[in-house]
């Protein structure tokens, strides 16, 4: 008997209607593990390499990690997959709260949906599954959304597309939970969605909870360990993640005007302490979560109207507020709720607007370009339209619909010099001049500009990662090591997504030899640490493999191009640009690529690749 994993896949064609299973091979899951590890490998054999993101032939894969609907801690994500309409490559969104768990409890791993429904549709997974019309939910915002299904379905969860993944805005998200939101959100998955006429999924558990081969076993290492990690990440609880924001300030790491600027004192302002003071309301916490950094806010930005839902974390903070020199805690708080409504990625609509707005500043678009408005740093009225002009694909919407990337081609006049970016995926909230490693983690992450898949900037801040080998801090600008500490964490990290687990699980100290331990307890397989490390190693270099066939080389592992480019004039990062090239040769020896950046026949060979 196997333990862990159900062993079958939901699939739906859209064009037919047809619903079936896939059954898993606990080869391949011992292999790939879960989540974004058998997908990837499911994708790359499956997927039509030459098929458009946003066409019916372009598959996606809602696959539940390992560990997730366990009582391990925060064992509560899953990612969905598919090539991305944003960098035209590989992606994977990860998403928390209940309804992964929820999911796995009616008895499957994943959903694999092909095809395109020829009108609105969503689906009902209980007892039974059902592909139901959604003609009278098709223009309905998240929220709106999920309240709906919510009567409609009763003690159902819902997962749903806003109008801008209808509108197929190429960083639509999609939105979880509503109002107690969580999203997959970068790079376009909503569009995806979007793209197959899908607007919602509601699920319904049916007590089908994955079996333990050790429960006594489990139970014992997690009575020891829970503790620890409530201790180690009590911050998180208290402030959540936009409690960080003053220390990332002061680290030189914060996005300011368009990463133009290297200092920004006001960001206590709009910080984790200032919302716990004038818009908490309450706490909540992910499935199987002793952390609990979510928090609902709640409150009104005068003239524009109410907000009440997930609070501004800090990515969001960052992109909508310092990067858009934003002060007033109101208006990030009803400008994030406002993106989470229509159903797109913060990070990179932060992007697009404080692109839009230096444009307008430099004069590169004017007034016939934004409806009349005009554009400045901070305005409510500017960032508040554009958001909705990008959900619509309307006025200069139309192009920063595109995301920075495409916006920049198609306006012209230079503005390329205005955007930062890597493989098309935008920076997130993490200036990479403020930490050199994370200068190479986004240029050599699968997906394009990704903090999440190195999280090197936590090791220079003290965070150690003992079973690495890292007990003090690191320096910040030195680019000696690097290259290792970011081949590692990637390594350690690229299991997180395919187990299920949350990466502040490392902000816990929690290390790759007692995950290790956890997975054996559930699987009953006999990991070792290194067991642990090289399938990390063999998923990320599967999702290089997948690059690689679309044209992903050493052209591609770059830094575009004002965070690379210019120095900053403030803030403890002034003067600094990290020497990529080098750090790069030296990370290609350690992953045993070729010198333009293609895993060699002997490395994949030793990976069983």
């Amino acid at each position: 008997m196997s333990h862990g994993f159900h062993g079958k896949i939901l699939t739906i064609d859209l064009t037919s209607g047809k619903i079936g299973e896939n059954t898993l091979k606990e080869a391949d899951v011992k292999k790939y593990t879960l989540g974004s590890g058998l997908a990837a490998r499911i994708l790359y054999d499956e997927a039509p390499p030459d098929a458009a993101p946003l066409s019916a032939e372009n598959p996606i894969l809602f696959l539940s990690g390992l560990l997730t609907g366990t009582i391990i801690p925060t064992a509560c994500k899953m990612s969905v997959c598919a090539k991305s309409p944003l960098t035209g490559i590989w992606n994977e969104a990860t998403v928390g709260g209940h309804w992964p768990a929820e999911f796995r409890a009616v008895g499957y791993d994943g959903i694999l949906l092909t095809g395109k429904s020829p009108e609105p549709v969503y689906l009902l997974i209980a007892d039974t599954v059902k592909i139901l019309p959604a003609d009278d939910i098709w223009g309905k915002d998240t929220y709106e959304t999920g309240e709906i299904l919510k009567v409609r379905h009763e003690k159902h969860l819902v997962a749903a597309i806003g109008p801008a993944g209808e509108n197929l805005v190429n960083f639509a998200a999609i939105c979880f939970d509503p109002p107690n939101s969580r999203f997959a959100a970068r790079a376009g998955i909503g569009a995806n969605m979007g793209s197959k006429n899908l607007k919602a999924i509601v699920v319904k558990g049916q007590g089908k909870r994955v079996t333990v081969a050790n429960p006594e076993k489990l139970k014992s290492l997690l009575k020891e360990q829970i503790p620890k990690i409530k201790e180690n990440a009590k911050a998180l609880g208290e402030f959540g993640t936009s409690g960080g924001a003053p220390a990332v300030e002061s680290f030189g790491d914060l996005p300011i005007k368009n990463y133009a600027v290297g200092a920004y004192p006001d960001v206590v302002k709009i910080s984790g302490q200032a919302m716990r003071e004038k818009i908490w309301v309450k706490h909540y916490a992910c499935w199987a979560c002793p952390i609990g950094c979510a928090k609902i806010v709640k409150g009104e930005l005068a003239g524009f109207g109410k907000f009440e839902g997930h609070y501004p974390e800090y990515e969001t903070l960052g992109m909508l507020g310092s990067n858009l020199l934003v002060d007033d805690l109101y208006l990030l708080a009803y400008a994030n709720e406002l993106t989470n409504r229509l159903g797109m990625d913060t990070i990179t609509t932060g992007s697009v607007v404080a692109f839009a707005i230096e444009c307008y500043e430099k004069g590169k678009i004017n007034k016939s370009d934004t409806g009349g408005i005009e554009l400045k740093w901070g305005d409510a009225k500017s960032i508040i339209e554009l958001i909705k002009m990008t959900s619509a694909r309307e006025k200069i919407g139309a192009a920063l619909a595109l995301g920075v990337k495409e916006a920049a081609e198609k306006i012209g006049k230079n503005t390329v010099e205005y955007i930062s970016h890597s493989k098309g995926l935008d920076y997130p909230a993490h200036d990479p001049r403020g930490h050199v490693s994370m200068a190479l983690s986004y240029a050599t992450s699968v997906r394009g500009a990704c903090h999440l898949e190195g999280l090197t900037y936590f090791l220079d801040r003290g965070v150690p990662a003992k079973d690495l080998g890292v007990t003090a801090p690191t320096n910040q600008f030195d680019e000696n090591g690097k290259p290792k500490i970011v081949f590692d964490m990637q390594n350690f990290l690229s299991l997180f997504n395919p187990l299920g687990l949350c990466k502040f699980l490392f902000h816990a100290r929690v290390g790759h030899t007692q995950i290790a331990e956890w997975v054996n307890a559930v699987c009953g397989w006999d990991w070792t640490p290194d067991d642990y490390m090289k399938t990390g190693e063999r998923l990320f270099n599967l999702k290089r493999l997948y690059g690689t066939r679309l044209g992903i080389s050493k052209k591609d592992d770059l830094l575009l191009t004002r965070a690379n480019s210019y120095p900053k004039k403030e803030g403890k990062a002034k003067g600094v640009v990290a020497n990529l090239p080098k750090m790069l040769d030296e990370y290609y020896a350690l992953r045993g690529w070729d010198d333009e950046g293609i895993p060699t026949e002997k490395r994949l060979k030793e990976l069983g690749l």
